[in-house]
């Protein structure tokens, strides 16, 4: 009899254990599709010439695969260091962040963050929306109200998140 019981409740027990994952998975069966990912560290990197050092992380929500691969919201956060001593440059980090538009195009736009404290971190945070992809430079220039061109377009941009 005690055999009996003990078979009973194993078998009991496997019968709950694969009910309650496809009772788990039904009930959030519409949010497949929109499941919030881990954040995703970044960095540290330095400017050319070592004037500048940003790091931080990127934290996803809503990633959508159905047509375009992209993220509901992006939230990037992170800080930036000014290595210089000198007081007239600044360290910058320079976001290019790929979005999705509803016609289905992938354009891109900028944000940027300035840091001309020599040796105090500087914390920032984004958000953005419909993100298929995030890239950034770190620059170490002269005071300015936005990065140079050379900024831009000098190195490669280190991409930090990728919708896949």
């Amino acid at each position: 009899m005690t055999i009996t019981r003990t078979l009973t409740g194993l078998a009991l027990a496997a019968v709950l254990a694969s009910i309650a994952p496809t009772a788990a998975h039904a009930s959030t069966g519409a949010e497949e599709t929109a499941t919030a990912a881990p954040s995703i560290t970044w960095g540290p990197y330095t400017s050319p010439g070592r004037g500048a050092r940003a790091a931080g992380s990127v934290a996803v929500s809503g990633e959508d695969h159905q047509v375009i691969p992209a993220a509901k919201t992006a939230r990037v956060s992170g800080k930036l260091q000014d290595l210089t001593p000198k007081g007239s440059t600044c360290g910058w980090a320079v976001f290019r962040i790929t979005y999705r538009t509803s016609g289905g195009n992938l354009p891109f736009k900028h944000h940027s963050v300035r840091n001309c404290s020599y040796g105090t971190p500087k914390t920032f945070s984004f958000t953005s929306r419909d993100v298929y992809q995030v890239e950034v430079k770190v620059c170490s220039e002269a005071k300015a109200a936005q990065p140079s061109v050379n900024c831009f377009y000098a190195e490669a941009w280190k991409v930090i998140y990728l919708s896949k």
